[in-house]
């Protein structure tokens, strides 16, 4: 009541800030009569918006009433206007249609200010991704290995979501140092275990020193009742799915060929993928381009990948095959086999075999009862990650003994990385070769050596080579710095003596490798936080978010930022600022400072104490270790194109030299193209090419047709892309409906939803969603549906009854079997997406979750990002991206002064020769030859300068 009797002071106070906001000149320009309504019913709706928050910003008890980002008509209108409130009946989240989230069109136009209305858009957006983030936090977080029945009990007075130590996170006994941390009594890591980042990733977390090592089982982000589908194991799955689903049905070959497959317009030039001979510059693969990321991007993400997680044993599954699909189809909702003439039609291989993966437990898990309801104790299969799940650069720096024996140290200089000339390049050498007494497998000889050597392309060539290069130019920096003040200060302290201080001349090379590993990998989750991901999301919501992650909300639009995230805090915890009270609280607070550095800026900190070095971080009640869904969001195989459009940087950069098969350049073929080509000329082809769109009928054909000679099968062939099906169906993740419901998104009711609802009637993009459609209604069927028949316990009707068979169909009526449709299909199939996502809006929120977590998790990152673990050089390098004062972009790039990029002075270090190339480069994974426009445009048009480039001819 009382805010309704303001409401109009609301408005009243609404209304002159936008007056207030914009130069008198402006105030008299008359706006056009239906700009000027808009605004008005806008502001109007702003006074009942806030009523309808009260109830929107609070976070449930329950998980089946959360917040699915979509809001009241008031709150859409006043933050987006007529736009906002035109798609609030799709399933896709609202925030979208908000003014300021998109493009320079998303600016209301004729309005008396346009500052304001996007400011409360913008605002408003970062609102719901909040909201989002915190249920997320409480509602998602399933650990495998024994912790979960603590989690939801409490353990000892302690709420779940407080409780900061597990037992299950202890070293064992077969550990080397298990008597170093403590044995059998309590688990303390100390001494040099704390210094650096450990090899298997053991004692990042002080008092749990086996979580996030290598070995460690994977988690969930999803109820474990929900997980593995295919087994039918309660009443839920059963009535979701109607016994329809096994490991191989839907068939996956199948569903590579009818819903993946790139449509060739001259199938000749591109020959499934491989090219002409010679890299012929006349060889053409069709591919769908997304106008502002690079394939630089493409590749950086299967960089990250190698360092955050594997299934593989040293590259390798289970000894035992399984078949793979190219068996059966659907005729009529009735399962038959594929007759010879679909096989043909289809191209796919029946007689395809790959190995099974490995599974660490597949007993009956155990069960408990809390709540009024009963509980699994973990997933009924786990299965383990043999990398270390931290950020921590192990694709460079080795995650076990054996991947440590194939980095290659200097051995004139024990600090840096081994790096050899090479004839006829210039610039500081590449990486040594494998030799053969080194511990690889037999595919991998004659590629550069590399802790994580498998799936090698010059794309991750290209990378490690960079990024060794930056190891050895941070020493050398480290040695200048050294020569010139040997006796200073370096900040560097010994948790053994910590009052004593270490000069530049005391720090040994072993220990000045171990800082430049740590500053390293702090450089590249930055690069991956603030400039490939808002690449990959290109919006202002997004940017700000990221930064703001990162950085803190002290910068220019901390202020924004930092109101917006309050009032999600202030509606469920209050204003105390004792992080220990909620860890949902502590996801906001964090994003003050910045996760980055958060607990290190404190006085009397001391290295040997815990309560310092351990105190920054959060794991929010659940041990970190990456689930198995975040693992199957990331399969972005469409972002990668068939040809490489080879360019060189001494002759015309706009100019396409050759197109090489990316196939070409795996494994040991990758070496002789990144050392006869050069550094230079592969960050300039990499940099300008367009990478693929993340959509079906997108995938790489040499995927399909993938030549593997270790396999033991007749074709000795595999199709990744139904392998990327398979794997996930076989790590037990919940098809893709029953995944956004899981995951706080709103369920779709048939194919038809995932068209785009904004595609004009008969034009070809809404032709395109509509064969798709039909494609997929014929691979994954219907069925006559039952009402009777509950189907998920993870969200209820807006009525508030369980949600059932029919999805709001009538009962007894032939509905789509949308509850099959596998994950990756399904996302892929979003053809509504925010303004600027390569992805969409079901991988975004698997993002929103553990892209803050990993930085919460990790004490590197957080409390010990301090100059007694990383120097004062280290620190400053990593806050300013690279030696010296942090230098500034030139104008405003979207509106906001920025410093240089990290990844733009990484490359302009490390290979100076792309100054000219990259001066007009604001973000390295945009295209370097696209004309970025004014505000988050993705228009395809070049730069200044790069008119004549060849890419441009095709639109």
């Amino acid at each position: 009541m009382m805010l309704r009797r303001f409401a109009p002071l609301v408005v009243s106070t609404l209304w002159m800030i936008d007056v207030l906001a914009i130069p008198a000149s402006a105030q008299n320009t008359a706006p056009v009569q239906s700009a000027k309504e808009e605004e008005s019913k806008a502001l109007l709706a702003c006074a009942q918006m806030v009523v309808d928050q009260l109830s929107v910003l609070k976070i449930p008890a329950g998980r089946e009433k959360r917040f699915q980002g979509k809001l009241s008509d008031a709150t859409d209108l006043c933050r987006g206007g007529y736009k906002a409130t035109e798609f609030r009946g799709t399933p896709w989240v609202d925030w979208s249609n908000y003014w300021g989230t998109g493009d320079l069109s998303s600016l209301p136009k004729g309005f008396i200010s346009s500052k304001l209305p996007a400011t409360r858009g913008v605002a408003g957006a970062l609102v719901d991704l909040e909201l989002q983030r915190v249920s997320l936090i409480k509602f998602n977080l399933f650990d495998n290995s024994g912790t979960y029945e603590a989690y939801v009990r409490g353990q000892s007075g302690v709420g779940g979501p407080a409780i900061k130590v597990w037992p299950q996170m202890r070293l064992q006994p077969t550990n080397p140092v298990y008597k170093e941390v403590g044995g059998d009594g309590t688990q303390v890591c100390k001494g040099d275990l704390i210094r650096w980042r450990t090899v298997t990733g053991i004692c990042n977390d002080i008092l749990n020193p086996a979580m996030g090592s290598s070995g460690m089982l994977f988690a969930r982000n999803v109820e474990f009742e929900a997980s593995f589908p295919e087994l039918g194991l309660n009443d839920l799955a059963r009535n979701r799915h109607g016994n329809r689903l096994s490991l191989l049905r839907p068939d996956p070959q199948v569903i590579s060929r009818e819903l993946f497959t790139r449509i060739q317009s001259s199938p000749e030039k591109c020959m499934a993928g491989y090219g002409l001979p010679g890299s012929s510059k006349d060889a053409s693969c069709d591919y769908k381009k997304a106008p502002f990321f690079n394939v630089l991007a493409a590749y950086w993400i299967q960089f990250m990948t190698h360092d955050w997680f594997s299934h593989l044993e040293e590259g390798h599954n289970q000894p035992e095959y399984m078949k793979v699909g190219c068996e059966t189809k659907l005729v009529n909702n009735v399962v038959q086999p594929l007759s010879p003439e679909d096989i043909e039609r289809l191209n796919c291989r029946p007689d395809d075999l790959i190995d099974k993966g490995y599974v660490a437990d597949d007993s009956a898990p155990g069960t408990f009862s809390a709540g009024g309801r009963t509980h699994l104790e973990r997933a009924p299969k786990t299965m383990r990650n043999t990398n270390t799940a931290w950020w921590d650069a192990s694709q460079l720096y080795g995650y076990d003994d054996t991947s440590r024996l194939r980095v290659k140290r200097d051995p004139s200089d024990r600090a840096k990385l081994l790096l050899i000339p090479v004839e006829n390049q210039n610039g500081t050498g590449y990486l040594p070769v494998f030799e053969p007494n080194d511990p690889i497998n037999p595919e991998w000889a004659g590629q550069e050596a590399a802790a994580f050597p498998d799936n090698w392309t010059v794309g991750l060539s290209f990378l490690h080579n960079l990024f060794a290069r930056e190891h050895n130019s941070f020493v050398a920096e480290f040695r200048r710095v050294a020569a010139e003040k040997p006796d200073a200060d370096c900040g560097l302290r010994d948790p053994s003596q910590p009052e004593k201080v270490i000069r530049y001349r005391d720090v040994s090379p072993d220990q000045l490798f171990e800082i430049a590993r740590l500053v390293v990998a702090a450089e590249i989750a930055k690069i991956h936080t603030i400039e490939w991901t808002p690449q990959l999301l290109y919006n202002e919501p997004l940017n700000l978010g990221m930064n703001g992650n990162w950085n803190g909300l002290l910068g220019a639009n901390g202020g924004l930022l930092s109101k917006a995230l309050s009032n999600v805090v202030t509606q469920n915890f209050g204003k105390s600022k004792d992080v220990d009270k909620a860890s949902a609280w502590y996801s906001v607070f964090a994003s003050g400072p910045g996760i980055f550095g958060l607990g290190s800026k404190v006085h009397g900190y001391d290295i040997s104490d815990p309560k310092f070095t351990n105190g920054g971080v959060n794991h929010f009640g659940s041990p970190f270790n990456f689930p198995e869904e975040f693992v199957s969001v990331y399969r972005l195989h469409p972002l990668v194109p068939d040809l490489l459009e080879y360019r060189e940087l001494n002759g015309d950069p706009n100019k396409i030299v050759e197109r090489i098969p990316v196939v070409d350049t795996f494994q040991g073929k990758a070496t002789s193209f990144t050392h006869s080509m050069g550094l230079a000329n592969w960050a300039l082809t990499l940099g300008r090419q367009r990478l693929g769109l993340l959509t079906l009928r997108n995938s790489p054909l040499f995927l399909q047709n993938l030549k593997m000679g270790r396999l033991e099968s007749k074709t000795q062939q595999i199709d990744v892309v139904a392998l990327d099906i398979i794997r996930d169906r076989e790590r037990g993740v919940p098809r893709f409906n029953e995944f956004r419901r899981q995951y706080g998104l709103r369920q779709l009711t048939s194919f038809d939803d995932f068209m785009d609802p904004a595609t004009a009637p008969g034009s070809s993009e809404r032709l395109e969603q509509e064969d798709v459609v039909r494609t997929m209604r014929e691979v994954y069927g219907q069925h006559v549906c039952d009402a009777t028949k509950v189907i998920t316990d993870a969200q209820v009707n807006d009525d508030g009854t369980p949600i059932n068979d029919c999805l709001g169909h009538p009962n007894g009526t032939l509905v789509d079997n949308i509850e099959d449709v596998d994950t990756a299909v399904g996302y892929l199939a979003e053809y509504r997406r925010p303004h600027g996502f390569a992805i969409s809006e079901t991988q975004f929120v698997v993002f929103i979750l553990n892209a803050s977590r990993r930085l919460f998790s990790d004490r590197f990152f957080t409390s010990c990002f301090r100059p007694e673990f990383y120097t004062t050089l280290g620190v400053a390098w990593v806050n300013h991206n690279g030696p010296g004062p942090e230098m500034i972009e030139k104008g405003k790039p979207n509106g906001h002064v920025q410093p240089v990029s990290p990844m733009k002075r990484v490359l302009l270090r490390n290979i100076p020769a792309l100054a000219p190339e990259l001066e007009n480069v604001v973000n390295a994974f945009d295209p370097w030859a696209r004309d970025r426009g004014e505000y988050y445009s993705v228009g395809w048009k070049p730069r200044p300068g790069a008119e004549s480039d060849e890419s441009f001819k095709e639109q």
